[in-house]
């Protein structure tokens, strides 16, 4: 069994090493910014279907308007994050990926709760909380703290 060190301590997983976390602020920034492209894309056709279906009920189907983004949101988020590349299409793009730090696969239920928390986050504690990932080890915002997860690179 071979030892990996690193500035003299001991690796012992991928997630213990520093270099796995290069950069992995700005990607998931620009990750962010693809994949709610990417939902704002797939929010068009739904819409197209809620206007027609207030056409139908006169009127009342276009209360479903207030529901289309954050539904559509949080099927892609399942969909995609909750998959076996534990990554949506910007993270894909980017290069990153979320993972647990207990080495379990990450499932669609823990990838609506990581979105969720990371809204309720924004709304209750402004976006002032992003500024997390500048204090805390391995980059991680608050909602990754509270869930056990980290979001690291994939070619490292």
């Amino acid at each position: 069994m071979s030892i990996e060190t690193l500035d003299g301590e001991i690796i012992t997983s991928r997630l213990d090493d520093a270099r796995t976390y290069e950069g992995v602020r700005t990607r998931r920034i620009f990750a962010f910014i693809v994949d709610y492209v990417i939902v704002a894309l797939l929010c068009v056709p739904f819409a197209i279907i809620v206007f027609l279906l207030g056409i139908l009920t006169l009127g009342l189907g276009w209360m479903l308007f207030g529901a289309l983004f954050p539904t559509v949101a949080l099927l892609y988020i399942w969909f995609t994050l909750g998959s076996a590349s534990q990554a949506t299409v910007g993270m894909n793009m980017m290069g990153v990926r979320l993972e647990r730090l207990d080495q379990r696969p990450v499932d669609g239920v823990l990838a609506l709760v990581h979105t969720v928390l990371f809204w309720a986050g924004n709304v209750i504690l402004t976006p002032l909380i992003l500024l997390a990932p500048l204090f805390l080890d391995r980059k991680r915002t608050l909602h990754d703290l509270l869930l056990g997860t980290v979001v690291a690179r994939t070619d490292r």
